[in-house]
């Protein structure tokens, strides 16, 4: 809806555009003419939209009209003044043709936000009869229609609804787990086994993350969201109503697949909308909601599963309920914000409405097809994570966090109720915990914020524009990095009947604090760092993180299981405190990696 009404509102201003530069297009026309010494157009204003062709009807006539007697010398004057006066009106067309080809030239020159150029060799000049392009841009610094200029309450109206489907897909990831015991019955399968609901559906959101770029290249962002969103809840549906496990698992992969792209191209909207001091604030909102859905899934579903009133399958049917109210807030409230997509609208007007086919957005240029798009980047992620460290480092960061993190799906039930005896259901609402931990992460917004507006206004006063990509990394560094192995240590040496539940319960509190700033933190370093491979880094992370996630959620079982939650925790919490000096040596040295970098930038 919002799309259609942008697309609307740009044709619109399109036409108004024309009207008030068709002025400076005849005096560039006029001064052009001067110098060819050609006679000056006529006073009154030329329409440089709609020519009449009155001299084609003319010529058209005077061919249809019968030919004269060849035997009188008085015809053979008539037809030679016949022919005179059609080769003097076929010049004054020619004369007429060049005229209007100059018009159209001089309002792609006066129309503001054109830049003429030439197109390059690869951009077809050699076969294309005429080189000049008007690439289309943004009619100045304050143009409504770009979205880094969107008011506060539309940014974070967009916002909202990214977060919204960024919650509910990542709120389906998990539910599952709630109800494991029943659903493993229902099927006549092991526990372990229909883990594989919740293992497969991680898997899904890693192989979507590699198309989900392509995708929102070609259609933007919005229709992604959209058309991938609706996949999903169909998807969602037919787990549902899965007969057997096999049917359940490839039905929750397929939604895995459908629904990997709130995930993948979220970062690209907040990109999209905010500038580089405004992310500050803007990548948080959708990060809690990102973590905020898996870890609330459980919550949800706590008590479908023992329940006699519902069913498991209840589990699905609450996802598709949701999903079915943030699709609708999605159609009536969210804007189209990938900046290349409008601008190729606005070129699609602009062609309309003068007739001239050189007007073109920088994406309509090359044009590539979505399968050259696809192999591009289904290689570029893994050509840089070759060369990469920082990618290599925050890859192997997230993954630790995200294996921690779904194997809790399956290790509350060994964490808390067989040492301290809680129902299936209470054991579930427990993750209430870690998600205060989550949203106690929001009092470092303040004070990054303010740190991050000096430093920027620093930059600007040393005339460097920007803010240093290291920056991004206090959100990690303030407590959250040690955050993270602490509360696993604690958890582990803490989880006995002999002392209060309370204290695993802070332990996780701690936990989602750590963790949220570690994402935070990773994500915003990469952007920052890469800008232009950003969105092939990520890809990468995503693909990775998510691959790995979802094999260890099957492994979860029989860990805990076998090993017990006290050296369980111990090992994934040695790990955690062997990455955590990550985040202050990039602070430190990361200037040095990016220098030597191919991909990153070099600014400071």
């Amino acid at each position: 809806m919002q799309s259609f009404l942008t697309y609307r509102r740009l044709g619109q201003t399109v036409r108004k555009q024309i009207e008030q530069d068709a002025e400076k297009a005849i005096a560039l026309t006029v001064k052009a003419q001067s110098h060819t010494q050609q006679p000056p157009p006529p006073q009154s204003r030329p329409d440089l939209v709609h020519e009449r062709h009155q001299s084609d009807e003319t010529l058209r006539e005077k061919e249809e009209e019968p030919s004269p007697a060849l035997d009188s010398p008085t015809e053979d004057v008539e037809l030679e003044q016949v022919h005179e006066q059609i080769e003097a009106d076929t010049e004054a067309e020619a004369e007429r043709v060049q005229t209007r080809y100059s018009e159209r030239t001089a309002l792609g020159h006066a129309l503001t936000g054109i830049s003429p150029r030439s197109r390059t060799t690869a951009e077809g000049r050699a076969t294309t009869q005429d080189s000049k392009v008007f690439v289309v841009g943004w009619s100045g610094d304050s143009d409504p229609f770009n979205p880094q200029n969107f008011s506060r309450m539309k940014k974070a109206r967009i916002i909202l609804c990214v977060a919204s489907i960024a919650f509910i897909v990542t709120f389906a990831s998990s539910i599952d787990s709630a109800v494991l015991p029943q659903a493993a019955e229902d099927f006549g399968v092991s526990e372990v086994t229909e883990s594989l609901a919740t293992a497969l559906f991680l898997v899904g959101f890693g192989v979507g993350s590699l198309y989900a770029g392509p995708l929102s290249e070609l259609y933007g962002r919005n229709y992604v969201y959209m058309g991938t969103l609706l996949l999903f809840m169909i998807w969602i549906m037919a787990a549902a109503l899965a007969p057997n496990i096999g049917a359940q698992v490839t039905f929750r992969f397929l939604a895995g697949v459908c629904g990997s792209p709130a995930l993948t191209l979220a970062g690209g909207t907040v990109a999209d909308v905010y500038n580089p001091l405004e992310r500050t604030y803007g990548f948080p909102l959708f990060a809690i909601s990102g973590f905020g859905g898996p870890v609330l899934g459980p919550v949800v579903g706590s008590y479908m599963g023992p329940s006699s009133l519902v069913s498991w399958r209840w589990t699905e049917w609450i996802t598709l309920i949701i999903a079915g109210l943030v699709l609708t807030l999605v159609v009536l409230f969210q804007p189209e914000t990938y900046a290349p997509l409008l601008l190729s609208w606005k070129a699609q007007h602009l062609r309309k409405v003068t007739g001239d086919d050189r007007f073109k957005a920088e994406l309509e240029i090359m044009n590539d097809s979505l399968a050259k798009k696809l192999i591009r980047n289904l290689s570029r992620p893994f050509l840089l994570v070759r060369t990469e460290l920082i990618i290599l480092l925050m890859t192997l960061y997230l993954t630790v966090v995200y294996i921690v993190l779904f194997t809790f799906f399956d290790g509350y039930t060994y964490i808390f109720s067989e040492v301290y005896g809680t129902s299936q259901g209470l054991t579930n609402v427990l993750f209430v915990a870690m998600f205060v931990g989550i949203l106690s992460a929001l009092v470092l917004v303040p004070f990054i914020y303010s740190r991050t507006k000096k430093q920027f206004q620093k930059n600007l006063e040393a005339g460097k524009p920007g803010i240093p990509p290291e920056e991004r990394l206090w959100f990690v560094m303030l407590g959250c990095a040690p955050a993270m192995p602490i509360s696993l240590f604690w958890m582990a040496w803490t989880d006995y009947s002999s002392i209060s539940i309370w204290s695993p319960l802070l332990a996780s509190v701690l936990f989602g604090y750590g963790v949220i700033g570690i994402f935070i933190s990773a994500y915003m370093y990469i952007i920052d760092s890469y800008q232009i491979y950003a969105a092939s880094a990520l890809t990468f992370l995503a693909f990775v993180r998510y691959l790995v996630a979802g094999g260890m959620t099957v492994v979860g079982i029989p860990f805990y299981r076998n090993v017990g939650t006290h050296w369980t925790l111990t090992i994934m919490a040695c790990i955690g405190l062997l990455l955590m000096p990550v985040p202050y040596a990039l602070y430190i040295w990361g200037p040095k990696v990016r220098k030597f970098s191919k991909f990153a930038v070099n600014k400071s």
